[in-house]
């Protein structure tokens, strides 16, 4: 079982070329039928999943938020079921909120001030506020806007409006906002499937992999180029020489593990600050959530993706249905449900630190207190994973990521992809424009490493493609 879900969409050509070469997306059908069934007898143009395990299969998009116990649309739509869920009262309160901030907009020095401009200070405190403390274990008022126009971008109730109204008439070439999506492609066996695949490609061109390595050092020479680095592997240290080094590694990590690096930039580095991330991936026969919507699913469960819990009485940020990413990463599809439950923490904190038997005891006991699951009982299985530095945050020295940026250009074969190469929230097909970036810059000899940098600063990098 993969333990994450990335959704596979983007508006880049070469990004759309290189996903359809290593895994090719399977006919069209559907997308209802997509859902209900594993396969349909309508596959046409594309390989058949019941047959080939090469293939990303065409799936709905759905993330909702679980407030109060309800749901709703994520982003926040303004149809007759969230007023409903809202209650009418709130809902004019809501209204209001979001009029004084078209009229009186705040200077934007903070992620709270982000998210009150587009979606008004009631709404804020509803469905922004908690999530992202909980998320990156600071108040909004003390995070960089810049997380805000990298991963919400043009989204605001202005734009959902404009979405609304767009599907009512039936616009032609509308723009849709990355966050407003409805389908995506996914790896049937899961995001780890497409780097597998890629590496045994890599591998049987002649390529050489080094695995279950930790790179300690990268070495340079008087002239600041870098001529090799240094790697732990069985206890044993070995140094490579080489003629270009692309990182995809935490640029802290990096700049630490350098030699002759200004004190300057060390402490940048060094204050760079992450946000970790745990998983409990936890097996059932059942999920109480009853799935009121018109998409059927394999046992009627909810047809969600992603759902993020709003809830203050738990710790949990997010839920993930690992049925609905592809419904072959589940053994048995008719009977049980695998579900992902999100904790975001910090290396070496309490939750950190918590045993695997602690911490999916706790995790599933707010599945009780949310209603996920009637008892503790309930639960076959369970797994627990733990990643480092999944979330590079906007905070304490991210401010002077500038000034690093500008030595670390320095170095002439040097090259930072990547969310932690670059220290950048990017999503999985910003992270590969680096790398495609990157390899442009190589070949065509150049010192200019901007169009690496660059990418996903633009508004319009992907809505306007």
């Amino acid at each position: 079982m993969d333990m994450g879900g990335h959704r596979f969409f983007s508006k880049v050509p070469e990004v759309n070329e290189w996903w359809e070469k290593m895994l090719p997306t399977q006919g069209a059908m559907p997308y209802d039928d997509v859902v209900l069934e594993r396969t349909s007898t309508t596959v046409t143009g594309g390989p058949d999943p019941e047959k080939s395990d090469r293939v990303m299969l065409r799936r709905n998009r759905l993330s909702r938020i679980f407030f109060n116990s309800k749901f709703f649309d994520y982003p926040v739509s303004l149809k007759f079921e969230t007023i409903k869920n809202m209650g009418f009262g709130t809902t004019i309160v809501v209204g209001f909120s979001y009029l004084k901030t078209v009229f009186h907009k705040r200077e934007e020095k903070s992620l709270e001030d982000f998210y009150i401009n587009r979606f008004g200070k009631k709404l804020y405190s509803m469905f922004f506020e908690n999530y992202t403390e909980n998320l990156w274990g600071r108040h909004p008022s003390e995070i960089s806007p810049e997380w805000g126009a990298q991963r919400v971008k043009g989204l605001s109730i202005k734009a959902v409006l404009k979405d609304i109204f767009g599907k009512i008439f039936n616009k032609k070439n509308r723009k849709v906002e990355t966050s407003l999506i409805e389908e995506f492609a996914y790896p049937k066996l899961g995001p780890g499937q497409l780097w597998d695949l890629t590496a045994s490609d890599f591998e049987k061109m002649g390529g050489t992999i080094i695995k279950n390595a930790k790179v300690v050092n990268v070495i340079k020479n008087s002239n600041n180029v870098v001529i090799g680095l240094v790697y732990e592997k069985d206890g044993q240290r070995i140094t490579v020489n080489g003629d270009y080094v692309i990182s995809s590694m935490p640029v802290k990590d990096l700049v630490v593990g350098m030699n002759d690096v200004p004190e300057k930039y060390v402490k940048i580095a060094e204050g760079l600050p992450y946000r970790d991330y745990m998983t409990v991936g936890v097996l059932i026969p059942h999920l109480n959530l009853k799935n009121e919507t018109k998409t059927k699913t394999i046992g009627d469960i909810v047809p969600d993706n992603w759902v993020y819990v709003h809830d203050r009485n738990v710790k949990m940020g997010r839920f993930q249905i690992y049925n609905n990413w592809s419904p072959y990463m589940v053994k048995d599809i008719e009977h049980s449900i695998w579900i992902g439950l999100e904790y975001f923490c910090n290396e070496g904190d309490e939750m950190w630190s918590m045993s695997d038997n602690d911490f999916a005891e706790m995790a599933i006991k707010e599945m009780v207190v949310l209603g996920l699951i009637s008892s503790e009982n309930d639960v076959l299985d369970s797994h627990v994973e733990r990643v480092k530095k999944a979330y590079p945050a906007y905070f304490d020295t991210y401010d002077k990521m500038d000034d690093l940026r500008d030595y670390l250009d320095t170095i002439p074969n040097l090259f930072c992809v990547g969310r932690n190469g670059q220290h950048r929230y990017n999503n999985i097909d910003h992270s590969m424009c680096t790398s495609f970036e990157t390899v442009k810059v190589i070949l065509s000899e150049s010192t200019d490493k901007s169009s690496i940098w660059n990418v996903n600063t633009e508004k319009e990098y992907h809505e306007g493609k």
